[in-house]
């Protein structure tokens, strides 16, 4: 059986993740005015078109780029020795300490509970109609999955073709892959649940969902 208290345990003895913020391109670099413990934002807004807070601007010919923070979080470090000067793509420029959320945390937790059934190539992947049809109307876990079940469709180089799910039967607990975007090889597609782990999954996401205090 899941051991819940220590899954959770160890996450709260680190509750954080270390982002390394790069150059993204050469260019001439200029840092924001923010200093390491400054509190930054990643995007926001419904479709993420509010950006994040600008680390740096890199200038390329004349043209000026903005470094943003891909998530909010804390700046631990910048490279402030670089100010001013020209910069190779992948160069250090900050450190910044996002703290897990909620969710985060049970997407986490939920990666070491459920069998996860990865991606056999890089492609877009859908559900076979029928499936489809129930996920849309029901949702992921009103589907129950066994070994040999023909389950998604691998839409690439305008080929299609059919992928048979392997492993434990179970329901679909969690879909990690989205309409038309590719997923690459080996990044899970789904994860099942069998029925006799179902409780200790769902007491693990309410304590989860009741315990986890975020930062900001």
């Amino acid at each position: 059986m899941l051991d819940i208290s220590t899954l959770l345990e160890e996450i709260k003895a680190s509750p954080y993740e270390e982002i390394v913020i790069r150059a993204p391109h050469t260019g001439i670099v200029t840092f924001s005015d923010l200093k390491p413990g400054d509190r930054v934002q990643g995007k926001t807004g419904r479709w993420k078109e509010i950006p994040g807070t600008r680390i740096a601007t890199l200038t390329r010919e004349r043209n000026p780029k903005p470094v943003e923070a891909p998530l909010k979080g804390e700046l631990r470090e910048i490279s402030s020795e670089f100010e001013g000067q020209f910069v190779e793509a992948g160069t250090q420029l900050a450190v910044l300490r996002h703290f897990l959320s909620r969710d985060e945390v049970i997407d986490i937790l939920l990666r070491h509970a459920l069998h996860l059934f990865p991606a056999p190539e890089r492609a877009k992947y859908y559900f076979v109609p029928q499936i489809d049809t129930k996920v849309k109307v029901s949702g992921c876990q009103s589907v129950t999955v066994q070994q040999g079940m023909e389950l998604l469709i691998m839409s690439r180089m305008k080929r299609e073709t059919p992928v048979y799910y392997t492993g434990p039967g179970g329901i679909i607990y969690a879909v990690y892959f989205k309409h038309n975007e590719n997923v690459d090889a080996g990044r899970p597609l789904i994860g099942v649940c069998s029925k006799e782990q179902l409780p200790v999954v769902e007491e693990l996401v309410l304590r989860v969902r009741t315990e986890w205090k975020e930062v900001f």
